[in-house]
């Protein structure tokens, strides 16, 4: 990838959701020339007309300020297409802003677009989640799935991945956000110098070289919000959030470091830091999906969260994660009680009184005794992370 010939003037983002359209905010302050791509032309045409999202945001920045006519417009200088190609001909710089579902058919259209594209791209993903991978079975991240699917024009591009703690409506009010850069340095040094460090009173952000931790981080934080959500609601007293925090910090360490990542990441901004405010703010997608999922259970999973969902302008990841990695979890016979009771409450529990019994259990009755990796473990993790963890039946598989 030839790094010094990327144009930095420009900015595509496919998907014009909540985040998409934040970013489009922020882009457009700082003068950059953006380029939306959605697939419906007339949301386009309305984007268009109007510098207004028809969709997402729009709603919520008028509630917040007191009327429509107090949101602030977007850039004269950005534009929405429902042409993929022109957004990937013409834009060194893409911002993958699609939940990590649909991330697999998006590549399948980009694929042979950025293979005879003339230059190289840089795509930006502050996806959060994690999915299972078509060929391997395995739990990969954002980053992990664009490699694995454009492996074949590896040199045509790089990916950098944007880690939290943000959200979409600080980014685009303009307030303090301070996010988190992962990926090669020298490609997220561009990103931090050329397209977000034009007003840092804004945006700040940080590098970190592990972008598979702080990825996962990224995306188990919000099963950890899902549960919050729901803990709050259960008058279990003012310390259980405490345990949920800290024991699911332990289960969010192992299970990146499983995934390829390393442990430094949850002590960052993109781990702890992103976890604190997505489990403490109604502002949280999933932290507000637990709290509704509880206040509307019916006994039916699947009726219950289809009416959540009605109540949320955008798509919570942590419904979808939590699938995944349980599948994970059985696959590796993995000891993970927070996340294990994650997937029964949300998809198989019965009652109000058994998710109680449910977030009790994972809290007050996990099989260890300390808190802390001793030496020896983190030796074994750093040699052989794949096999050095706690199985949950039998040692071995």
């Amino acid at each position: 990838m030839i790094i010094p010939n990327l144009d930095t003037s420009r900015v595509a983002i496919i998907g014009p959701g909540r985040l998409g359209t934040s970013f489009a905010y922020k882009l457009g302050r700082d003068n950059k020339r953006v380029a939306i791509y959605y697939h419906d032309s007339e949301v386009c045409k309305a984007i268009n007309r109007d510098h207004l999202n028809p969709i997402h945001l729009t709603e919520d920045l008028a509630n917040k300020l007191g009327g429509l006519e107090n949101v602030p417009r977007l850039s004269p200088k950005l534009y929405a297409t429902n042409d993929l190609e022109h957004i990937v001909e013409n834009n060194d710089f893409i911002v993958l802003a699609v939940t990590m579902n649909r991330l697999p058919e998006l590549l399948n259209y980009l694929k042979p677009m950025l293979a005879k594209k003339a230059g190289d791209t840089c795509l930006i993903s502050p996806i959060k989640g994690l999915i299972s991978d078509e060929i391997s079975k395995e739990l990969i991240t954002p980053s992990q799935l664009i490699n694995n699917n454009l492996y074949r024009i590896k040199h045509k591009y790089d990916v950098v991945c944007i880690g939290g703690p943000f959200f979409d409506m600080d980014i685009a009010l303009g307030n303090p956000v301070c996010v988190t850069i992962a990926g090669k340095r020298r490609i997220a040094g561009i990103i931090r110098d050329d397209l977000f460090k034009f007003n840092r009173k804004e945006l700040n952000s940080y590098y970190n070289f592990d972008i598979v931790g702080v990825e996962a981080c990224g995306a188990l934080k919000n099963i950890v919000a899902n549960i919050k959500g729901l803990a709050d609601s259960l008058e279990l007293g003012d310390s259980i959030p405490g345990t949920i925090f800290a024991r699911s910090g332990v289960e969010i360490r192992s299970l990146s470091r499983l995934l390829g990542g390393s442990f430094q990441a949850f002590h960052s901004q993109a781990g702890v830091g992103d976890m604190y405010v997505t489990v403490s703010s109604l502002a949280s997608k999933n932290y507000r999906y637990g709290k509704y999922f509880y206040q509307f259970y019916t006994g039916n999973p699947i009726e219950t969260n289809l009416r959540v969902l009605e109540k949320i302008d955008g798509t919570p990841e942590g419904p979808n994660t939590i699938k995944n990695v349980y599948k994970y979890l059985e696959k590796k016979n993995m000891y993970s009680p927070l996340f294990s009771c994650a997937h029964h409450i949300f998809n198989t529990a019965e009652t109000k009184s058994a998710i109680k019994d449910l977030v009790i259990q994972a809290c007050q009755y996990d099989k260890r005794t300390q808190e802390y990796i001793g030496p020896f473990s983190r030796l074994m993790y750093r040699l052989i992370p794949n096999y050095w963890y706690r199985r949950d039946k039998e040692f071995f598989y």
